[in-house]
């Protein structure tokens, strides 16, 4: 299925120690374990002058799979996108 894009909306992720790949995101009251990684996108050459460089991380939850991105300037993780759809055909 397609993301379905969304406002921003911040969370806050635990990444893992040494390479830095995301974990845990807790949004609101609600933990959510990331089981995989599906896709990363560096975008640190061309990117908007206000919100400067970032990546963004698809990743798969037991809920939904989620478009994750971490500004580097800010150093704000925000949900961007998501899929909930995937998780219920399965």
């Amino acid at each position: 299925m397609a993301f379905i894009r969304c406002d921003p909306v911040q969370v806050h992720v635990r990444t893992d120690w040494f390479d830095g790949r995301p974990r845990e995101i807790t949004w609101g009251h609600e933990r959510l374990e990331i089981t995989a990684l599906t896709g990363v996108r560096e975008e640190a050459a061309a990117y908007p002058v206000i919100t400067g460089p970032r990546t963004l991380f698809e990743v798969e939850t037991p809920r939904a799979r989620l478009s994750l991105t971490y500004q580097h300037r800010s150093r704000r993780w925000t949900i961007t996108g998501l899929d909930e759809a995937s998780h219920r055909a399965a």
